[in-house]
């Protein structure tokens, strides 16, 4: 490879380098607690990431179902 070739590759990674470091920077200078409501691509974006069985009420439900019947003969007594 010609040197000169060489110095030119060398440069466009240092610039490539410069801009990744400013991006990193803007990324770490602005990372202050966000205030408001997330947007809309970022909830949906979450929404799949969750797996679909990660919550069950049913289970909550027959939970309390099952503890007010002990509830009602304890008072019954």
């Amino acid at each position: 490879m010609n040197l000169t070739k060489i110095l030119a590759e060398l440069r466009r990674e240092r610039e490539q380098i410069d801009e990744a470091i400013l991006s990193l920077e803007r990324l770490a200078a602005g990372s202050g607690p966000r205030r408001g409501r997330p947007p809309a691509w970022l909830k949906a974006q979450k929404s799949a990431a969750r797996p679909a069985g990660g919550k069950e009420k049913s289970t909550g439900a027959g939970k309390e179902k099952a503890a007010a019947p002990a509830v009602k003969s304890a008072a019954g007594d």
